[in-house]
């Protein structure tokens, strides 16, 4: 499973199959997982030139997985992008891909209806739920009680924190407050490398900027 697949099965709910976060963010969190995948697997690295991050080919040969090697070749063919600046046509697709996947392993259901039985709808419920059961208790056992993470939950915990959805996914938490306190130290201490690192913190920046960009957007249709 990629990190990208990890993160989309904790955002979508078992029961309903619907997102438990918005767009565009939770596309753009998926775009971030895809480019810490290829950081981890050192294809691409983060250069910091002045202040901003900029996308460094290290590896362009495919990796073998189709969603990556889509992300990795637009990459190669635009190096030196800021992250922010790419994510956006990352991001493209990159959903629908890693549900229609999931559904052909048999991890989601693709359940199709309208909605007031006029706009047809898709939901996603879970249909084998055992993979998502071990990244939620590995998730739970970081954030809860204590446990160092690997560099793949502390990236999901990372972007989880980037959407300010953590509490949504770790549903049962006593104290919100104190769990999202917990995934932000998380998101923000020294849990990988470098490179790793700093990939996580341009995705954040991402995310958050795309949240803010959508809302302000919404907010201005809506006056």
């Amino acid at each position: 499973m990629l990190i990208a697949e990890d993160l989309l099965l904790l955002l979508y709910d078992d029961e309903t199959g619907k997102p438990v976060a918005g767009s565009p963010g939770l596309d753009y969190a998926l775009a971030g997982a895809v480019l810490i995948e290829l950081t981890l697997n050192r294809k691409l690295d983060i250069t910091i030139d002045g202040k901003a991050g900029r996308l460094q080919v290290l590896d362009g040969a495919p990796t073998g997985d189709p969603i990556l090697d889509e992300r990795l070749a637009y990459v190669v063919n635009k190096p030196g992008k800021k992250p922010k600046d790419q994510i956006g046509a990352l991001s493209k697709r990159l959903r629908n891909q890693l549900l229609a996947r999931l559904a052909e392993r048999g991890v989601l259901e693709e359940d199709q209806g309208r909605v007031l039985g006029l706009f047809p709808v898709t939901r996603w419920p879970a249909k084998d739920a055992r993979h998502e059961q071990d990244v939620r208790a590995r998730l739970e056992s970081v954030l809860k009680v204590g446990t160092a993470p690997d560099q793949r939950t502390a990236a999901l915990i990372a972007l989880l924190s980037a959407l300010n959805v953590v509490p949504k996914v770790v549903t049962d938490a006593v104290d919100k407050k104190a769990l999202k306190q917990r995934a932000k130290e998380i998101a923000d201490s020294d849990w990988a490398a470098d490179a790793v690192k700093k990939a996580v913190t341009e995705m954040q920046a991402a995310v958050t900027a795309a949240i803010v960009v959508a809302s302000t957007a919404g907010a201005s249709g809506s006056s």
